[in-house]
This record gives structure tokens, C-alpha cells and sequence, in this order.
């Protein structure tokens, strides 16, 4: 099901090059509304009407992740029109890593030195990748996707944070509060609208397919697989959105991006690799 939820979340890139006429703000309001009309059908089919009572009473935490989600959905799709896929999914990568950083920084969690090394060599494969785009003046689009991985960043430590203090935060539900806010806030900026019919059925597509199913998916994954699984796991979806684009859209990466992506994607799996290695040794002792 990870797996599958990878895939669906890497077709963002092709379909987004297969629009006629939305742009920008435009593709993001539909994208996000069409993932609100989702997840109001699916959350009381899934959790019971009761859902919508819990958020309520879910406390700063749902809402600061609701934010965060937000920023994530609108910065990916605005960074899509302005660079191309790989370089938006390769960026979107470093989400585990900033992790680390906002978990040391605000919770206090020690980072050990494998994930030193792996902040250095990926923040290195990063550079590589986008000398040349900054030269060309295309760094709009570099700054627009980083705000991806930072917000993630902020929203697995808000979780994290409301987990120590006994305040679960469901994800699904945050997720219907980041799309109904990025819906809000793009909608103004999406004015006066030049989406057609085609258009709308592949926001649709977006909305439901690619965003709505695979968060349930992965919520319902993370009941069964360790953290690190799921981290690694996640990472197919740079592969499978270059693979898409390539293939679905004539959308070949340039020379820089695919070997500095690969230097960042080696050193996140072999970090994560390393990690869920110790921590099988660790448990391994202890029984």
C-alpha cells in the first residue's frame, strides 16, 4: 500500500504538463477543493461523523499541522510551473533531513553523526543540481520548492511535539484543514479563472487520486511499518515522478539534476538504512 501510495502522490508532475490553460494559484485552488470535497466523503465513511467533532477538540496542534499541510500543497503545485519535476521532487526529498534539523533544534533530540554526514553530502547534490538553474535565472522555482520540505519539517515536529505531550494529531483530518486553507488563500490569487473542462477532470484526478487516497493509504501504512520504512519508502516517489514525467510528458531531466539527485537520494537511503540497522541491534540486544 506504501508503495502504491508512492506512486499515485509522483503523478502531480506528468499531469500537471498534460494542462491546457490553468496555471499557477489556479491549479492549486482546484487541486486543494477537490481534495476537500474528497475527504469529506471519505473521513465519515472511514472514521464515522464523529470526525469532524474530534477536530474541534483536537487542540493548536491539528490546526498548526492544517497550516503546514497548506504550505506544502500550495508550494508544490506554483513550484511545478516554475522548474521542472525532478528538481521539485529532489528538493521535496530533504524533508527527512530538515526533520532532524527542527527536531534537534526545537525538541532537543540528539542527531547522530551518520545524519551530520548526510545533511553535508545531500546539501552538496542539492548545489550541484542547481548551479547551473541559478545561472540561468530559474532560482524562483528552487526557493518556492524548498518551502516544501521546510513546512514538512515544522509538521512532523508539531506532531512529534503534540505526541510527547499526549496530543495525538491525526493526520487525514489535518490534511482536510490544509487543503480547505490553501483552497481559501489561492482562490483570490486565482481570479479570474481560465480552466476548461479537461482542465478540471485532471484536478479532479489531483485531487482525489494523487492527494486524497495515498494520505489515507499512508496513515493506514504507519499502523504497520516503522518510521524509517516509511521514510524510505517515500522516496520512490522522486523515482516514479522522474520516471512519469519522462515517460507521460517528454520531460527529460538535465544531466546536473540526475546526478546530483542521486548523490542526494543515495545519502538519505544509506542514512536510513544505517539507522534502522542500529536501532535492529539495539532491540535485537535488549531481547
Amino acid at each position: 500500500m506504501m508503495v502504491a501510495a508512492t506512486f499515485m502522490w509522483a503523478t502531480a508532475g506528468v499531469v500537471t504538463r498534460h494542462l491546457d490553460a490553468a496555471r499557477g494559484f489556479e491549479v492549486t485552488f482546484w487541486r486543494s477543493f477537490f481534495t476537500v470535497v474528497s475527504l469529506l466523503l471519505i473521513l465519515p465513511a472511514w472514521q464515522g461523523r464523529a470526525v469532524f467533532a474530534r477536530m474541534r477538540g483536537a487542540g493548536w496542534h491539528l490546526w498548526v499541522s492544517g497550516l503546514c499541510w497548506s504550505v506544502m500543497f500550495t508550494a508544490f503545485m506554483v513550484a511545478l510551473t516554475l522548474t521542472t519535476t525532478a528538481n521539485v521532487l529532489v528538493t521535496s526529498a530533504l524533508t527527512p533531513l530538515f526533520t532532524a534539523l527542527a527536531a534537534r533544534v526545537f525538541i532537543g533530540q540528539r542527531l547522530p553523526r551518520r545524519t551530520w554526514v548526510t545533511i553535508v553530502v545531500a546539501g552538496a547534490g542539492i548545489a550541484w543540481m542547481y548551479a547551473g538553474k541559478i545561472e540561468q535565472g530559474e532560482w524562483l522555482g528552487t526557493l518556492v520548492a524548498l518551502c516544501v520540505p521546510l513546512a514538512a519539517a515544522c509538521n512532523w515536529t508539531v506532531q512529534q511535539h503534540g505526541h510527547a505531550k499526549g496530543h495525538d494529531v491525526d493526520l487525514v483530518p489535518a490534511v482536510l484543514v490544509g487543503a480547505l486553507i490553501s483552497a481559501g488563500l489561492t482562490l483570490p490569487l486565482a481570479w479570474p479563472m481560465d480552466t476548461s473542462a479537461h482542465d478540471l477532470r485532471l484536478l479532479a484526478f489531483l485531487g482525489l487520486v494523487q492527494l486524497a487516497i495515498p494520505c489515507v493509504l499512508a496513515v493506514l501504512c504507519t499502523r504497520v511499518l516503522t518510521a524509517p520504512e516509511v521514510a524510505l519508502l517515500g522516496l520512490l516517489e522522486v523515482v516514479f515522478g522522474i520516471a512519469l514525467a519522462w515517460l507521460g510528458a517528454g520531460e527529460v531531466p538535465a544531466a546536473t539534476t540526475l546526478s546530483g539527485g542521486c548523490v542526494v537520494i543515495g545519502a538519505l537511503v544509506f542514512n536510513g538504512w544505517l539507522g534502522w540497522r542500529s536501532r535492529h541491534a539495539a532491540q535485537a540486544a535488549a531481547a
